[in-house]
């Protein structure tokens, strides 16, 4: 039987639950991201560059960091046959456009908006839908 994985993802982490041979095993993967700070409002500083320049490489460090988070959960998926992705907002569509650079985007079986589960529901919910696919 090949892998099946189910994922649930947003910015802050991924769940993984991975369905092979009648065993199931649930993956952690934290991201470590931090939330982008707002720039409160108010007097424009007399320096040039300053508010911007900080800003821009604020979102240029936390790319960085998010491409690396979805590298981490690539490689954690890679082998599987058919990939389940659930998550609630943006993070699950960067993640394909990643999997579509790598060439592995046709394993995706579907793609789903889905608030947080808790590990049971989500693993419930993947051996559901996995269950009623044909083989």
């Amino acid at each position: 039987m090949e892998k099946q994985i189910g994922l649930w993802i947003d910015h802050k982490q991924a769940v993984i639950v991975i369905l092979q041979d009648k065993r199931e095993e649930i993956r952690r993967i934290l991201s470590n991201v931090q939330k982008p700070n707002k720039i409160p409002g108010g007097a424009r500083t007399r320096m040039p560059y300053s508010a911007q320049y900080f800003k821009a490489e604020r979102d240029r460090q936390r790319r960085e960091h998010l491409n690396r988070f979805y590298r981490e959960v690539l490689a954690s998926i890679r082998d599987a046959g058919s990939i389940l992705i659930f998550g609630p907002g943006e993070a699950k569509r960067e993640l394909q456009k990643q999997m579509r650079h790598e060439r592995i985007q046709n394993r995706i079986a579907a793609i789903e908006t889905s608030d947080k589960l808790t590990d049971r529901q989500f693993a419930a919910k993947v051996r559901r839908y996995f269950r009623r696919q044909p083989s």
